[in-house]
């Protein structure tokens, strides 16, 4: 098939769904706003299998267009990329890297004249950010980078996925960052709570054994490569196992009280991977 046939058959297929495609991010979006029942009644979507969960069946159908047309969302900082090429190397610039719980996290403001830059995307999992971690992370040419990534995949955004496929492409980020003279610092997953309505979609899509199974992969997985393991984790944790509820109010994304902890450990963790360096 050619390449113009390729293209015309793509279209034509975008067409026909476009409409569908239209209504479903509009429906997304305004689920998005209201609290999802972990028993809530799933809208099926023709083609996409349900997940069990109306929140999670609604934001993966109103994803569509974007995994088709940009998997890894290279185009979120192509432009902020070209930008800092532009104005050089910074000696000491850290990259964040991972899904929604750094793209939230306002790093100019918890890590003031820091050299700090935030490549977070929000709902992205490992896969995704394998994509795009030349472009956000390599070519930026950083002393070190900070990746949280995880708890995406165990919520299925992206489809079904074993730990052991999580733990390749983090482990795959550690290889790239070595490659390329990059400190790694790998951040533990962040346990979810359900104590506030908004939470229990979230907490029921993330179970805390596979959470805690991915962690103690990540902990040996650091120990034996030199690799330093950052544990939000034990600082965040109440005594049932859960996201303390004064850290964040839908029980997966910290608020400012959240956030606050995670910066100290975040400074020392950064300091001791680039010590030397």
């Amino acid at each position: 098939m050619k390449l113009g046939e390729k293209r015309w058959i793509r279209q034509s297929a975008v067409l026909v769904m476009g409409g569908t495609l239209l209504a479903i991010s509009l429906v997304a979006e305004r689920a998005a706003q209201q609290p999802q029942s972990a028993v809530s009644q799933t809208v099926p979507t023709p083609g996409i299998a349900s997940t069990g969960f109306a929140g999670l069946d609604q934001y993966r159908s109103s994803r569509v267009p974007v995994l088709l047309d940009d998997y890894g969302q290279l185009a979120r900082y192509r432009a902020a990329n070209e930008e800092l090429s532009k104005a050089g190397l910074v000696k000491n610039r850290v990259v964040f890297f991972g899904d929604s719980i750094t793209d939230m996290w306002k790093i100019e403001q918890y890590f003031p004249g820091r050299p700090y830059v935030n490549r977070g995307i929000g709902g992205q999992t490992t896969p995704q950010m394998l994509v795009r971690f030349r472009q956000d992370v390599i070519d930026l040419k950083p002393r070190a980078v900070v990746i949280l990534a995880g708890t995406n995949d165990i919520a299925g955004n992206t489809g079904p996925i074993r730990n052991e496929d999580i733990e390749a492409d983090l482990a795959t980020m550690a290889e790239l960052a070595k490659a390329h003279g990059i400190a790694a610092v790998f951040a533990s997953i962040l346990p979810v709570h359900n104590y506030t309505p908004q939470a229990r979609d979230f907490f029921a899509q993330r179970p805390g054994t596979r959470i805690s199974q991915v962690n103690r992969w990540l902990t040996a997985y650091c120990a034996r490569n030199g690799i330093v393991y950052l544990d939000y984790f034990s600082a965040v944790v109440d005594d049932k196992g859960l996201l303390k509820r004064e850290l964040a109010d839908d029980g997966l994304h910290p608020n400012d009280s959240g956030y606050r902890i995670m910066v100290p450990l975040a400074e020392a963790a950064i300091a001791k991977a680039t010590v030397g360096r």
